[in-house]
């Protein structure tokens, strides 16, 4: 219970030491954009392929257990629908890029830390913190609901294809099932939870970095760490966003 306390308390204490006496803004901008790229676009790949597959399983396992005749075949194209944006977009986006970016994070800043690269920007005055967490916090706030946005198409349409290539359901009732009783508020609920994903999985990780002590091997169960750690924090805030916003 002390140690939970204690490593608490430093990640809040790392949160303010990110958030203040912020470098020229330049410098910041120039980072984030190469954090942009590094930690966002470079996720599109994996993003893509991963919701399509899902959005396709989903497709298919609804068809499977809704064969009943008293059920109308447009809901599949609705519970493909409703599954992906609800949950299955950010939530499970998130721990997959828990496992991506979280790693890379950690092993970064963990690497830097280890060689006295972090003590060699604290010796020239810098604050080491806000100069290497604080673009990359920015721009996975920034992509990750873009990520999430691409996630929920790629999936629907990888539903689509699954539902009509396989014969369980014809495009125009899964088209009307997409469009039926459709609640917006469902897309901004969706995009809530990806920005406190997003910022969990970057602080989280950041901080099992910044605090490594030791040499390689420290760095490696960092990131093992940060990973484990942001997907347990990923699900534990699903279950209160989920009850705070949609009760």
């Amino acid at each position: 219970m002390f140690r939970f306390l204690s490593l608490t308390g430093r990640y809040f204490l790392l949160l303010k030491k990110v958030f203040s006496k912020p470098e020229k803004p330049s410098v910041y901008l120039k980072q984030t954009m190469f954090e942009l790229f590094n930690l966002g676009f470079n996720s599109v790949g994996i993003i893509t392929v991963i919701s399509f597959f899902m959005g396709a399983v989903i497709t298919l396992q609804t068809a499977y257990n809704t064969e009943n005749p008293i059920y109308p075949t447009y809901l599949i194209g609705l519970g493909c629908r409703d599954s992906i944006i609800l949950e299955f977009s950010s939530t499970i986006s998130a721990l997959i890029l828990a496992g991506k970016v979280g790693s890379n994070i950690a092993s970064e800043i963990g690497t830097m830390r280890v060689t006295e690269q972090i003590d060699a920007l604290e010796m020239m005055g810098v604050n080491s913190a806000s100069y290497l967490i604080l673009p990359k916090i920015v721009a996975t706030l920034l992509f990750n609901p873009v990520l999430t946005l691409l996630s929920i198409i790629v999936g629907i349409v990888g539903g689509w294809i699954a539902g009509t290539t396989a014969g369980v359901i014809t495009s125009e009732d899964f088209i009307y099932g997409i469009q039926y009783a459709f609640i917006p508020y469902y897309i901004t609920y969706s995009m809530i939870k990806t920005l406190f994903f997003a910022f969990i999985i970057t602080s989280v990780s950041a901080f099992q970095g910044y605090y490594v002590e030791g040499g390689s091997l420290e760095v490696g169960r960092a990131s093992t760490k940060a990973v484990v750690f942001s997907s347990v924090l990923i699900l534990l805030f699903n279950v209160i966003l989920t009850q705070l916003l949609l009760s």
